[in-house]
């Protein structure tokens, strides 16, 4: 069988967290001592800069503001990418988070050792690089997770892996996910084999009559050469979704308008969810799970076509097989053995990562009785990749309060804070206290599990 590259390098580790042992810190040896670099744009004055390659190929950056006030925030970014890793990903990270450099705060991020799915090996690579920086820079006064995305998922399994090293206190002090992709691998992704396979019964293109058929779940078979201006020819071809609505034919409305009520996704995000549900699912089966099937809809009842029992007759089914379901959550699925406050924020239209997977992280954090050092906050806000300004700044400040005090903060002070930090980091927040998400199930119709 073709040896996995890190997927699940960390089972032992798995193995004794699950009996309540911390997992070993990736060693730092190789990296090189640090040598100050030119800040990206965007960094404050006087800000030192610091980047890299670590031994295991992963490339860094580090910011360290002249007013630093002793907190790191270990950032694990979103995706995950598929192609090489490269310094330009880490710098647009940097950049896009400045403003944790702008409160103060020091900023190290990690690429990951190399593209493709890895939750547990980005996890690795995180820590790795929170290990040379206390090497480098000393031990911070405080070291916060801050996990996006695809990385909320990292974070919430670096906590978990790290949260104790050496049976004492762990490197990590708190944890902020932020528009957190939380229900891990064997739940996160329902949504996207729902999508692959209403596509297909609405449009039939992907894959065309005339090419070989194959299994939705694969993503794309491994030799296939489709590209991605190919498929959003082939989605606009069905839909017209990058034509203005006027500018549709009858059909084409009718086939989108089929295709995101069916799968409750908004048009915007269309293209970029099938780029996932077909780049990324060929990535996480053919090359980190040999193959096998981690995705099925077995059970799973459609509704909001033209003709639901039409639809769900005649939709392509799949069952999960459960040796590869097994290997996913391993890898990725959060065990809620979380024991640092942890904070999250999620915008409520958010078109990628549904806010309903907040649910079902707060549903793990229950079963595993760690649910009292969670606090959930959702803002009126329709993006993924980054929320309001000021609305970070008071995150972190809400979660430093709850660890160096233990003033555990609520919604509504969580949107108080943010308030008093816009006239320094400007208008933005969005904050609504009484709001409180759905199940996923509302969201992504329940299926028959393994």
């Amino acid at each position: 069988m073709r040896q996995l590259t890190s997927l699940f390098s960390v089972a032992a580790a798995l193995v004794l967290g699950a009996c309540g042992s911390p997992a070993r810190a990736p060693a730092t040896s190789g990296i090189a001592a640090p040598s100050s670099t030119a800040c990206p744009a965007g960094m404050p004055a006087n800000t030192r800069c610091y980047s890299g390659q670590d031994s295991a190929g992963a490339f860094f950056w580090v910011a360290i503001p002249a007013d630093w006030n002793r907190v790191l925030v270990m950032h694990a970014h979103g995706g995950p990418e598929l192609g090489a890793p490269t310094l330009e990903r880490a710098t647009e990270d940097l950049q896009r988070w400045a403003v944790t450099v702008k409160a103060g705060y020091a900023w190290a991020g990690s690429t990951y050792r190399r593209g493709g799915y890895g939750v547990t090996m980005a996890a690795e690579d995180t820590e790795r690089l929170r290990a040379w920086f206390v090497q480098n820079f000393g031990t911070p006064r405080r070291a916060i997770l801050h996990g996006q995305s695809y990385g909320a998922g990292v974070a919430a399994k670096a906590a978990e892996l790290y949260a104790r090293v050496d049976s004492g206190k762990g490197p990590y002090d708190g944890l902020l996910l932020t528009s957190g992709v939380l229900g891990g691998g064997t739940q996160a992704y329902d949504y996207r084999l729902d999508l692959r396979v209403v596509y297909q019964y609405v449009c039939n293109n992907h894959p065309l009559p005339t090419e070989p058929a194959y299994p939705l779940w694969q993503g794309l078979p491994r030799d296939s050469t489709l590209g991605r201006a190919e498929l959003a020819r082939r989605i606009d071809a069905c839909t017209g979704v990058r034509k203005p609505a006027i500018e549709r034919s009858a059909q084409q409305s009718a086939n989108l308008q089929a295709i995101l009520s069916t799968v409750k996704i908004p048009e915007r995000s269309l293209v970029a969810n099938m780029n996932w549900s077909t780049f990324l699912f060929r990535d996480l089966v053919q090359e980190r799970l040999d193959g096998g099937n981690p995705f099925g809809n077995i059970g799973a009842v459609y509704s909001g076509s033209r003709d639901d029992p039409l639809l769900n007759t005649a939709v392509l089914r799949y069952r999960a097989d459960p040796a590869a379901v097994a290997r996913l959550a391993a890898d990725s699925d959060p065990t809620g053995r979380v024991d640092i406050p942890t904070l999250s924020l999620h915008a409520i239209d958010d078109p990628t990562a549904f806010v309903e997977l907040e649910s079902a992280y707060r549903t793990v954090r229950e079963r595993a009785g760690t649910a009292d050092l969670l606090v959930q906050t959702f803002s009126r806000e329709s993006e993924h990749s980054y929320l309001g300004d000021a609305e970070y700044p008071a995150l972190f400040a809400a979660l430093l309060d709850w660890i160096d005090h233990g003033t555990k903060p609520t919604p509504a002070d969580v949107a108080a804070r943010c308030t008093s930090f816009e006239p320094a980091f400007g208008k933005g927040c969005r904050i609504d206290p009484a709001y409180a998400p759905q199940p996923l199930s509302a969201r992504v119709p329940a299926r028959q599990r393994p």
